[in-house]
Parts: C-alpha cells; structure tokens; sequence
C-alpha cells in the first residue's frame, strides 16, 4: 500500500527526520492559507498523487505570491496528473502539499527497499539526487551505494557513518546523516514498510539535511496490526478494480486484457495467465482466491472480476488442496444466480473433491464450459470471445 508524500514526511518526522515546515490543503484559498500560516514567504506546491515524476509533469511550482498559489492550485485541483510512472489516465489531484522553500546547496537520493535475492533490507544511495531510481541506475550506475543490513544487528552506526562518507558528507553533517539514516530504518522496521525513499534528500545552504520529498509503501499483509498505516489509504488514488478486491480480502492486479482469471495461488495464477498468452488471448486481471475459498468468496471474487468492463471472458482455474471443488462449484452456479453472469465462463477443476465439483457444474444446467486440463481451459477461454475481440 503506497501512501502521499505529506503522510510519509509525518511519519519520518516522528522518527526523527528533519522536513520542511507545511501543510495540507483542498482549495485553491486553503492552499493561499498555508502560506501565510509558513510566515508569508516563498513556497512549494505539490499535487498530492501516488506517482513519481511529479515535478517533470508540472504537478510542483514555486510560488511567491497568494494569487500564485491559488491559480496553480485552480490548475492542478480536480484535473489528472499524468507522469512518466501513471497510465495515460493519470492520477486525479484532490489535494495539495504547501510547504516552505529550502535553499538547496546540494541533493542526494536515499532508499530503503527489501532485497529479495540476500533477503534482507538494502540501503541504496547516491550523490546525485532528484532523479528517479531506475533512471539514475541507468544514467549513472557508478554513483549508487548499496549496504545490505543483517537483520540481527540493524543498521550499525559505523555502517551509517560510512554511507555518510561515501556520500561526501563532512563534519556535523554526518552525524546528522546517521541520525536520518537510522530513522528510516525504525520506520521500515517497526512500520512493517516494504519502501522507505527520500528524494532527494538535500544539503541546504546553512549545512543541516532536509528531506525534500519522501515515500512510503507498506505491505498490505501486515496491515491488519497498522491500524494507523492502514487509515491512510486514499482509494482514489487506486485502481477501481483493486480497491474493491482489496475491501473483499482478495488479492487482485488488473491488466490489460479481456480474459477474466479467478485462481488459487499465486503460483498457478501466474502459471495460467501464461497458457492464456500461449493460447492467443491476453489475462485482464490476476486475482489469487485464496485457500480454503468459501461459495460467498468466491461470488465475491466474480463481483471483482466483472467490475472490469473489458472482461468478455471468465475463466476458473482451481487446483483444491485447502480449498476443495465442491465449494468452487457452487461458488460459481451462485455467481450465475445472484450477479445474472452475461459472459461465457470456463472451469477447471482439480483435487478435493474433484469429481462432486464438476458434477454440480454439469448438473447446473448452466452454460458453463468444462475443461479437463489447464490447456485446455485457455484455449476454450481464447475461443469462447467475441469475434469483435478475437479479430483485435
């Protein structure tokens, strides 16, 4: 779960990083406000959207005067933003950040992110700042620092100190940069964060260090102990599709494709948007069921599959092991009886109690198509498409 830039700056302030002085605002005269609540001078407003490439979009302005703040407010207020990291849609502006200007002598990047090949948390860090990770790895891969942390030690005050040097810092403001550094890591720990990014992290002209941008992303799975991380979601920054699968406890990711999926395991869930592909057709959706998936859970998972409007097809692909075949199949003839399903849905079932599930489906009277293998369900699923589709 991603979260706004103002809402990260909050929580690495409580851990003790240093931000700029600001506020939140809905309205172009909120916005005016916050300025004179800052002391009247000059200052930064920033569209509050979960994307980066913010400021290359237009979506960041100095400002010196009121009518400065509310015009570029006006401008932004309501209008969708569309940034190198969003779909041609953009994201929709709702709110702004109004915050004091800093005087930059200097801008660095920092990141904290999971490394899923040693495990463990990585810090990654540069002395060019401002930049997007992946443009920066690309452009200049010599400048990133990498320091894989032990998670039975934490983050050592040598290790920070050393980062500190690399990064060219001298006198108070290494013990500053140790005091950052350690910060994000307790906000990573102890938040169950799977992002902490500063950028850029800046060196201001009286010396002391600033974070000038931040973002958090956190993992969905530990929310329900972050019940004070889990009030800052704004679902109007969210795909539609997902938010509803989220509220339904379903692990759900849209795509680009007409093919519905509605699967057990991540595994196989992938493994089947593959045999779509194979088969000519293209997945709109990976959604994982779950284990042990009740008939209510999995009409809930239809109710998802269908909120998507490019679905001309469903296919279910079940291999029941915690979940079992029968609960599947009368999942799916409630779907038909309480959503009125308008589209051709396939099955595939195997495991518990195989042999009861596929006989409710035949015995449903149903139109649904049965396939014996993974296959042959996506083949069947690329077939039964419109021909208007199909010839796309």
């Amino acid at each position: 779960m991603d979260i706004h830039e103002y809402q990260a700056k909050e929580i690495l302030k409580n851990f003790g990083v240093p931000v700029p002085r600001g506020g939140i605002a809905f309205t172009p005269e909120q916005a005016a406000f916050r300025r004179l609540e800052l002391g009247g001078g000059r200052c930064v407003v920033k569209a509050q959207i979960h994307s980066g490439g913010r400021g290359a979009a237009g979506g960041v302005k100095l400002c010196d005067t009121d009518e400065d703040v509310r015009d570029f407010a006006r401008h932004l207020l309501g209008t969708a933003l569309v940034t190198k990291q969003t779909d041609a849609a953009g994201k929709r502006i709702d709110r702004l950040w109004v915050e004091e200007a800093s005087q930059i002598e200097r801008e660095l990047y920092l990141g904290f992110v999971l490394d899923r090949k040693s495990e463990r948390i990585m810090i990654v860090a540069s002395g060019h700042g401002g930049m997007e990770i992946e443009d920066l790895a690309e452009e200049d891969p010599d400048s990133l620092i990498r320091m894989i942390l032990d998670p039975a030690v934490g983050l050592a005050e040598y290790q920070a100190r050393e980062l500190a040097f690399k990064l060219g810092l001298e006198g108070a403001q290494v013990g500053q940069m140790v005091t950052v550094l350690k910060a994000c890591y307790r906000a990573y720990r102890d938040l169950d964060a799977m992002m902490v990014e500063i950028n850029p992290l800046v060196v201001c002209a009286d010396g002391s260090l600033v974070a000038l941008d931040a973002k958090m992303s956190f993992d969905t799975n530990a929310l329900f102990r972050r019940g004070e991380i889990a009030g800052l979601r704004d679902p109007g920054q969210e795909d539609p599709r997902e938010s509803f699968a989220a509220d339904h406890g379903l692990a759900y990711v849209g795509l680009d494709g007409d093919i519905g999926c509605i699967i057990n395991g991540a595994g196989l869930a992938m493994a089947s948007m593959d045999m779509i592909h194979l088969a000519g057709g293209a997945p709109a959706n990976f959604l994982d069921i779950g284990g042990g998936a009740s008939p209510e859970r999995v009409c809930q998972a239809f109710r998802t599959v269908l909120s998507d409007p490019n679905v001309s097809v469903i296919l279910v692909n079940i291999f029941a092991g915690i979940n079992r075949c029968d609960w599947i199949a009368r999942g799916v003839i409630q779907a038909y009886k309480d959503i009125g399903i308008g589209v051709p849905v396939v099955v595939r079932l195997s495991g518990t109690n195989v042999e009861a599930g596929r006989k409710l489906i035949r015995d449903s009277g149903l139109p649904i198509i049965d396939a014996d293998t993974l296959a042959a369900a996506a083949e069947a699923a690329v077939a039964a498409r419109p021909q208007s589709i199909a010839a796309e």
